[in-house]
């Protein structure tokens, strides 16, 4: 990886069924930081195996990716994870965080009863369509309001969960379709289970690592033909531009 400015990371783990000595266990593959460059590009800067989603996995890839060259990180896209923020927040002069909606949404609707699913899905969306964060926090009061009473433990993730997963409000509206989720991020994965599907079960990490590594930069190489997002309106919009300190 050169050493330029990444100010997008996308940040996610999936998994892969490996070899451990005579049984056979599910292993964190944690394939991806995905970044956005400062021309709009999108490229793989790590695919790393590990044997657990523990914040020292995430906080030892992130120091790794600052000693290769990376800085300039404005925002952060993942699921929630506690040692994915905790990385993100020590590792990452600056940057900010932003809770993947897809998530956030499934994690509200695991609460509501499937007669009333369709109806809550269609209100938590409605906030996540607006470009402006005045009408999206008016929305999500609205739906606090509305959800409240029939739905108290749905409401109660809600709350708790909101703000960070408006973070992408505060960046180009142009943006914010690809900075709310980490949907690209699980097409790749998509893409890695299916090229691994036919070996089954791998005799160890190397192997799972290698055969992922070569799937995932073979997806860059195809995304280095095409600009992911026009990042001039981000320097337009007057989001600051932090510098990482080097460890």
């Amino acid at each position: 990886m050169e050493e330029k400015e990444y100010p997008y990371l996308y940040l996610d783990a999936t998994y892969l069924k490996v070899r451990w000595g005579a049984s056979v266990t599910s292993m964190a593959l944690l394939a991806c930081v995905v970044g956005v460059d400062e021309e709009g590009f999108r490229e793989v800067l790590a695919v790393e195996v590990a044997g657990t989603e523990k914040g020292a996995a995430y906080t030892s890839l992130l120091r790794g990716l600052i000693d290769r060259g990376l800085s300039g990180v404005r925002l952060v896209v993942s699921d929630e994870h506690e040692g994915i923020k905790a990385a993100v927040f020590s590792e990452l002069a600056g940057a900010e965080w932003q809770r993947c909606t897809v998530h956030f949404e499934r994690n509200i609707l695991a609460h509501v009863p499937a007669s009333s699913m369709a109806e809550v899905a269609q209100d938590l969306k409605a906030i996540f369509k607006v470009r402006r964060e005045k009408t999206a926090r008016a929305l999500a009061e609205k739906f606090i309001e509305l959800y409240s009473g029939r739905f108290p433990k749905a409401v109660s993730v809600f709350e708790a969960g909101i703000e960070e997963t408006l973070t992408y409000l505060g960046y180009p509206g142009s943006h914010h379709a690809k900075l709310r989720t980490t949907n690209m991020l699980e097409r790749l994965f998509k893409e890695v289970k299916r090229r691994t599907r036919v070996v089954g079960v791998f005799p160890n990490e190397s192997s799972a690592a290698t055969l992922a590594t070569e799937i995932a930069l073979r997806s860059s190489e195809e995304w280095a033909l095409r600009r992911y997002l026009t990042m001039e309106t981000l320097e337009a919009a007057g989001k600051p531009n932090p510098q990482l300190p080097r460890h």
